[in-house]
Formats: structure tokens, C-alpha cells, sequence
């Protein structure tokens, strides 16, 4: 009975024994596995491997996305890999694109680069796998990874190169200002400023005053006294860290456009000033900026007034205060058209006569200028306006004058046209040919006397005297009107080439009714 218990306490035991030890050999194993990763790649991987799904990236290995994020373009990771990889492989935008039907391809570096690069890309799985191999043996150090390496001094050589070959001035100053490091601009000027005979040396001479510059801030222009003669920079300050970056940006093209600007405006105000007519420009927003000394004597607005740059609706309320504008019944209708006034001005319609209530006539004419800018002229009318208002006056006497003359009267410019004709005119020869001045000619009136009376060559005679240029000799002759009068006709050269003809009826006659002469027969 106790061999059994005995025996069977043996096997337990040696259950125990073979668990503990499966237990045991079960943790070693576990213990030698490599740990767990989120990557695609081993943690002893060393190589510059991107994996992409289209434009996002998948995965990448630690180099490669040091790589990334050490380059200066913004965007996504493929907007970035192919501007840090394009320059060193030209072809690789295009090859990625015939990848899905190509499977992989294999790129080399650019003739120049050192040390060589090549670029494996492959199409597994619906995804693209770049890989950036270092093909210089010789140069590969244990732990690193070369292709990485010589990706990222390939972009600072660039870099470099850049900064040393731009035509602008760049440096890095301390917060003291004092410069420790510049590109080759900078260095050329700051030498052409040492002394003749003098090397650059140890600090870097500061050829800039940038102190009073903000970080950020707006430009500042500096100029530089060359031998050659001054140039102009634009400076702008960029805080970096315990440092500051600054650039110099030539500017003497803007100052000569500045300058020419300048002396035109000088010009244009000179010329302006000697106009007898008042000139007023605003800008799109309708603020003066420009007027001429005419404005000033036409409106008699003060000139600090104007010089304080005020709005368009400011000066015409200015304009009104002075009774300088056609004063409506009410403010509102005046409002209005002050409103119509600007938008015509913007189309270039506007252009009206203002009669003032001191008497003065005013032609104001608005026209639209560049990028929304508008002009206004005013220019003083009031002699003009009295010469045509007298010239008006002596046509309306001369004509009254004529209309109380007893004969009827008609003169003819040199070229025929009828200028002149009175009342007794009209009545004679029943019609009024003032109505229609452009149809009365000495043609078209010989006819009409021809139609209303006898038959006689003085009509054509008559014509021909009119036209005929140079000296002439007055005549006369007569005529017979349908209704039997009997007129007296004279033809007389008067200055100018015109000429006068009178008609005259001499007797009232018989009430005989005459019908032009049909050919073939007498006339009674």
C-alpha cells in the first residue's frame, strides 16, 4: 500500500519537473524574439526606404523621414520627396507614373554627384516602394545610412551654391549686430568700401545700419556710397533665434522710377499752374490729390482747404457754400444730382454749362482716368458766353432791322448759301426759307422763283451771278409773278464775296392769273 503512494508521488513529481521545464525553455524562446515594430521595416534596417499608397505615404524608415522633415519646401511628403529627389534624379516624376506597368525600375544619379546614388523602385501590392542605395562601398560606415547622407550634403551644396551666386545682399548678424556670416554680394560690397589697400578681415565690417529695423517689419531703404557712384538697397530684417537674418535687396531701378515720377509731377504741376483752366483730380476713393492755382482763382476756395486732400462730395459742398454751383429749389434734388454728376463723370459723359448766381458761367467737364481716378476741369466761360450772347443780339437787330424794310431782302454767302431773308421776303414769295437753311441754296430758290413766275432767263442769270467768284458788276432786271405783279430785281455784290438781291414790286397791275410757259407756246 505505501509502494503505491510512493510511486505515485513519483510521477507528480516528475509532472512538476517537465511543466517548470517547458515553462522555462517557453520564456528563453520568447525572450530572443526581436520586439514588436510599427513599421514595415526591421529597427536594424538601415537603408532610406519610402512606401507610398499614391501621394500619401505609408511608412518609411527613420532616415528617410529625417530626410523629409529636414527639407525646407512645404507640402506633403510626396511634394517633398520629389523636391528633395527630383534635382538628383530628373527622370524619377515621370518614371513613378509608368511604375504600375513597368513593376520596378532602377535610376542612377545625375552625371556629377558624389558620391553616386541609385534610386530601386518597385510596385508590390499596390504600393510604391522607393529605395535610395549609395552605390560608393568604399564610403558606407557601419550604422549609417550613406544614401541618407549624401542626399542631405547634395541639398546643402545647393543651398549653398545658391546663396553664394545670389545677385542680393544676405547675412546672418547677432542681436549685438554684429555680422557673422554673408554671402559673396555682401562680401564684394563691404569690400568695395574698405580703404585702398585694406584686406577684409575678422569680424565682418557692417556696411548697413540695421537697428532701427523691426524683425518682420516693413522695408527699409539704405544707400550705399560706392565709387562708382550711390546705390540703393531695400533691407529686411528676419528674426532667427538668437540671431537675425538680413537681406539686401537692390532697389536703384525703383529710385530712378521714383525720381522720374517725381520730376514729371514737377512738370505736370508746373504746366498745370500755368493753365487758365481749373484742374481737380481724385483718386479712386474721391480724395483730391492733385489741383492747379486756376482751381483756387475760378472757385475761391482757400488753398489750405484743398491741401487738406477733401473728399469730391467735400468740395462740391464746399462749391455750394460759396454759391459757386446752379443752387436747386432743395438740398435733395441737389443731392441727386451730385450723385448723377460723379457717375457720369465715371463714364465720361459728364459735361455741362453752370450758369452761377453771381453772373458767372462755368464749363465743367468730367472725364474718368486710370485705375478709377476722376478728373474735373472748370474753365470760365462768362467773356464767351457775353461775345455770343452780344453776337445773338446783333443777329436779332440786324434781322429786325431788315424786316422793317419795305422790299423784300435775301443775301447769299460766296458759296450760294442763303444766310439772310426778311419778312417781306416771305410774304412775296410765300414761303420762309430761314425754316430750312440747309436746303437754301441759290439753286433750289431760283427754282422756286422759276415755279412762281412768268417764264424769263433772270432766274438762271441770277444764279450764275451768285456763284461766280471775283469782281462783279451789279445789275438789274425784271420779272412777272403768277398773280400778275410786276417786280423790280437787283443783283449787287456786297464784302465778302456775298450778295444781295432785292425784289420790289412796282405796280400792283392787273389781277391776271400766268401759268409758266409750256415750250411751244407764248407766254400772254
Amino acid at each position: 500500500m505505501s509502494t503505491d503512494w510512493i510511486f505515485a508521488a513519483g510521477m507528480v513529481l516528475t509532472a512538476t519537473l517537465v511543466a517548470l521545464g517547458c515553462l522555462i525553455l517557453l520564456a528563453a524562446f520568447q525572450s530572443r524574439r526581436a520586439p514588436v515594430t510599427d513599421s514595415l521595416f526591421q529597427q536594424s534596417d538601415q537603408a532610406t526606404v519610402f512606401v507610398f499608397d499614391g501621394e500619401a505615404m505609408i511608412d518609411a524608415t527613420p532616415s528617410a523621414r529625417f530626410m523629409l522633415a529636414s527639407s525646407v519646401v512645404r507640402g506633403g511628403p510626396w511634394l517633398r520627396l520629389l523636391a528633395r529627389l527630383g534635382p538628383m534624379f530628373p527622370e524619377l516624376e515621370a518614371r513613378v507614373l509608368t511604375l504600375h506597368g513597368d513593376g520596378q525600375f532602377i535610376l542612377p544619379s545625375k552625371e556629377g554627384l558624389l558620391p553616386p546614388l541609385v534610386l530601386r523602385g518597385e510596385y508590390v501590392g499596390g504600393l510604391i516602394r522607393l529605395t535610395l542605395i549609395n552605390t560608393d562601398t568604399e564610403q558606407r560606415e557601419p550604422g549609417r545610412d550613406s544614401a541618407a547622407d549624401s542626399a542631405l550634403q547634395q541639398e546643402v551644396s545647393a543651398l549653398r551654391n545658391v546663396l553664394s551666386n545670389a545677385p542680393i545682399l544676405v547675412w546672418t548678424e547677432a542681436l549685438s549686430g554684429d555680422v557673422v556670416w554673408a554671402n559673396q554680394a555682401y562680401l564684394m560690397r563691404a569690400a568695395d568700401l574698405l580703404p585702398t589697400g585694406t584686406d577684409l578681415s575678422w569680424p565682418l565690417p557692417r556696411i548697413f545700419n540695421t537697428a532701427a529695423i523691426a524683425p518682420g517689419g516693413k522695408p527699409q531703404r539704405q544707400k550705399l556710397a560706392l565709387e562708382g557712384g550711390p546705390q540703393w538697397f531695400d533691407l529686411v530684417v528676419v528674426p532667427a533665434g538668437d540671431q537675425r537674418l538680413a537681406y539686401a535687396l537692390p532697389s536703384n531701378a525703383a529710385v530712378r522710377a521714383e525720381g522720374s515720377l517725381r520730376d514729371f509731377m514737377q512738370t505736370l504741376t508746373k504746366t498745370f499752374a500755368h493753365l487758365p483752366i481749373g484742374l481737380a483730380i481724385f483718386d479712386k476713393d474721391r480724395v483730391l490729390q492733385l489741383f492747379n492755382p486756376a482751381l483756387v482763382d475760378l472757385t475761391t476756395l482757400p488753398p489750405d482747404f484743398l491741401i487738406s486732400r477733401p473728399s469730391l462730395n467735400g468740395v462740391l459742398d464746399a462749391l455750394r457754400d460759396r454759391a459757386m454751383i446752379p443752387e436747386p429749389k432743395d438740398y435733395r434734388t441737389w443731392r441727386k444730382q451730385m450723385i448723377k454728376l460723379e457717375e457720369d463723370a465715371s463714364s465720361g459723359l459728364y459735361e455741362e454749362t453752370w450758369s452761377l448766381p453771381g453772373g458767372q458761367t462755368f464749363r465743367v467737364i468730367g472725364r474718368p482716368h486710370p485705375n478709377g481716378a476722376l478728373a474735373f476741369m472748370f474753365e470760365d466761360i462768362s467773356s464767351e458766353m457775353s461775345r455770343t450772347r452780344r453776337y445773338r443780339a446783333d443777329l436779332e437787330l440786324g434781322q429786325a432791322v431788315i424786316d422793317a424794310v419795305d422790299e423784300a431782302v435775301a443775301v447769299f454767302s460766296q458759296g450760294g448759301q442763303l444766310v439772310m431773308s426778311n419778312f417781306a421776303y416771305a410774304q412775296l414769295w410765300d414761303h420762309d426759307p430761314a425754316v430750312l437753311l440747309s436746303d437754301a441754296g441759290i439753286g433750289s430758290l431760283s427754282d422756286w422763283w422759276r415755279d412762281h413766275s412768268a417764264a424769263s432767263l433772270i432766274w438762271a442769270d441770277a444764279m450764275d451771278f451768285v456763284i461766280t467768284a471775283g469782281d462783279r458788276t451789279a445789275w438789274e432786271g425784271e420779272a412777272r409773278l403768277l398773280d400778275g405783279r410786276l417786280i423790280s430785281c437787283r443783283f449787287r455784290p456786297i464784302t465778302g464775296g456775298a450778295t444781295l438781291i432785292t425784289f420790289h414790286v412796282q405796280a400792283a397791275g392787273l389781277a391776271l392769273t400766268l401759268q409758266p410757259e409750256e415750250p411751244g407756246l407764248m407766254s400772254a
